[in-house]
């Protein structure tokens, strides 16, 4: 294994013992676990591969369908759970934004450098 490839598992096993992974990880099991949210998401996925199919064919979905679509989409993102889940998955991706901020930071600096890392 590669220096680099090592860092990158060090970096990996250290995003998992974050907050925000724990907290991503907790909501996600939260929803994974809410039998009427599953259904709801599952209708919901169905309706709208239906909906995706009718518009690849070229024809319009009817008005219930997507009065029914946005009716189930509103009751999804009204769920606590669900909340919790869209938080904390925006919470990590920002963590990792900040991390890819510094990588970058860190690729600049490296190549401006005259240090050479082993590989």
């Amino acid at each position: 294994m590669t220096k680099i490839t090592e860092m990158a598992k060090d970096l990996g096993q250290a995003l998992g013992r974050t907050d925000e992974y724990k907290a991503l990880r907790r909501a996600a099991s939260a929803v994974e676990e809410d039998r009427s949210l599953n259904a709801l998401r599952t209708e919901l996925e169905k309706l709208e591969s239906d909906m995706v199919s009718l518009l690849q064919s070229g024809k319009e979905p009817e008005d219930e369908q997507k009065e029914r679509y946005e009716e189930l989409a509103r009751d999804l993102q009204s769920r606590a759970e669900y909340q919790r889940l869209v938080s904390a998955q925006s919470n990590f991706d920002k963590l990792l934004q900040k991390v890819n901020e510094t990588i970058s930071k860190g690729i600049q600096e490296g190549a401006q450098g005259r240090i050479i890392l082993p590989s």
